[in-house]
């Protein structure tokens, strides 16, 4: 008959507990990885003794000398960073998702920035050392804003820091010549020490 050929789950349930009801333990199974992952050490973007003056999104474009022709370098954000210890500045920008240095370089007084022929939201310089590749690389760099607005903040803001850069490089500048200056002071006094006692021993 159907119905007595049918189980209820209870029923199937009583059934494989056995007559006295207790369930037979099953065997701990216990598996051990495949591989074990190594926790990894957080990634240094050599920002971390650098603190940020500007950002702001842009897109660059390098100009291509052989095939005389702008290219496009990538999308992401620009920065100022000014380093905690030194002081000085650099331009650094990052693809976006690769993260990807596209610009890399120190803003210094020989940079002039130029308006873009036909465009009021975007810039061109002439960077000497360019260290986004492995290698530093002398560039012409053109950046585009997403309006004229922000291009005048960037330029407001480049040419601060060229400022910046100047009066660093001028007190290091200076403290060089002092110190050269006391050497030759120093040089000059052991000369004229040696001169002296020369002269007592022909007396």
């Amino acid at each position: 008959m159907a119905d007595s050929a049918s189980q209820d789950p209870d029923t199937a349930d009583a059934g494989a507990a056995g007559e006295d009801g207790e369930v037979a333990p099953s065997p701990d199974v216990h598996f051990e990885p495949v591989m074990k992952l190594e926790q990894l050490d957080d990634i240094k973007t050599f920002e971390e003794d650098e603190e940020t003056l500007f950002k702001m999104r842009a897109k660059l474009f390098r100009f291509d000398k052989g095939l005389t022709e702008w290219k496009e370098r990538g999308t992401g954000d620009v920065k100022f960073l000014k380093h905690k210890d030194s002081g000085r500045v650099r331009l650094l920008m990052r693809r976006d998702k690769t993260h990807k240095i596209c610009a890399n370089h120190y803003v210094t007084s020989e940079m002039q920035l130029s308006a873009n022929v036909g465009s009021d939201r975007s810039w061109v310089w002439s960077c000497a050392a360019d260290f986004s590749e492995a290698e530093p690389k002398q560039e012409l760099l053109a950046i585009r804003f997403a309006n004229s607005e922000n291009a005048n903040k960037f330029k407001e803001k480049f040419e601060e820091m060229q400022k910046v850069n100047a009066d660093i490089a001028a007190a290091e500048g200076g403290a060089e010549a002092s110190t050269d200056s006391s050497k030759k002071d120093e040089e000059k006094k052991k000369d004229d020490d040696k001169s002296d006692s020369e002269e007592d021993d022909d007396l």
